[in-house]
């Protein structure tokens, strides 16, 4: 069993994950309060189902979020250890607590269904993004897509995800009996998912990141991002032109969304390995956009 050290720099990420999880736990909370749970608008994910079971049974939202995820957990847990999973836990149980805690002081908006739409999605992204920088996320449907897609692999990741939600919302349409309050959910979603992105990645066009790794431990890494990333790496025989040294070069493709979790896997194997991170403008082929002969 690896022996666990703790050091300067582990009490400076704990801080930096904590600092960052509240933060994003208390704008993930004013949006779920303020906006989308008093217009009875469900977008997606374990919010959306602990929104639904709000408005059928009154259960609080936070304390539902986690009931949701607590199978994920379980399951996830069972099939990778705790430690893959340590921060979204931490995550999950902060959200939940902020969102119960924070309800009695929040106002409610009850105007402009597009309002609360929109700026439901934009505070939710903002939120969500700066806990995505932590490398943790707060479950729901990525993770139920993640473990879903370990056993179809022939489905991509975003596909699941989308096909979750999408399930959701329609729930939210029957319980609601209001075809409006799903398509509201479904702004809510999309302006959700661009507000993260430009918290992580800033405004920059392109729908991936071209990453390569140069480190004396190149193999390690490549299992690592294959196994838990399920993204392939491709090995390119390097010599460095100072040292003199020859190795690999890894080269590997990835979503924009995933860059933080790479980077963190790269860190905690090889604090020394030297990265370059570029914008790649279109990436198509397996687990990204198709092929498409007549473009």
């Amino acid at each position: 069993m690896k022996k666990i050290t703790w050091n300067r720099e582990s009490t400076t990420e704990l801080i930096r994950f904590l600092l960052l999880t509240v933060a994003g736990a208390v704008l993930y909370a004013v949006s779920v309060n303020c906006f989308t749970a008093p217009n009875r608008i469900a977008p997606g994910g374990a919010t959306g189902v602990a929104t639904i079971l709000q408005d059928v049974f009154g259960t609080p939202i936070g304390l539902m979020m986690l009931a949701v995820n607590l199978p994920l957990f379980l399951w996830g847990v069972l099939e990778s250890g705790l430690r893959f999973f340590g921060k979204t836990i931490i995550a999950t149980l902060i959200y939940s607590g902020v969102i119960d805690l924070s309800a009695p002081f929040l106002p409610q908006y009850r105007g402009d269904m597009m309002l609360a739409a929109l700026f439901g999605g934009v505070i939710s992204g903002a939120g969500l993004g700066l806990t995505f920088m932590t490398g943790a996320t707060t479950g729901g449907s990525d993770l139920a897509a993640k473990l879903i897609g370990r056993r179809l692999r022939h489905i991509s990741m975003g596909k699941l995800i989308l096909v979750i939600d999408f399930l959701i919302v329609l729930a939210s349409m029957a319980v609601y009996r209001n075809i409006e309050s799903g398509l509201y959910a479904m702004i809510t979603i999309f302006v959700c998912s661009r507000a993260v992105d430009t918290v992580l990645y800033g405004l920059d066009s392109g729908n991936g990141k071209l990453l390569f790794i140069m480190s004396q431990k190149s193999e390690e890494i490549t299992r690592e991002i294959t196994s838990e990333m399920d993204r392939g790496v491709t090995m390119l025989r390097s010599k460095g032109g100072f040292t003199g040294s020859e190795g690999y070069a890894l080269m590997c493709a990835v979503r924009r969304s995933e860059v933080f979790r790479l980077r963190e896997i790269v860190r905690k194997i090889d604090p020394d390995a030297f990265l370059i991170i570029g914008n790649a403008e279109q990436i198509v082929g397996e687990s990204f956009a198709p092929i498409d002969p007549e473009k």
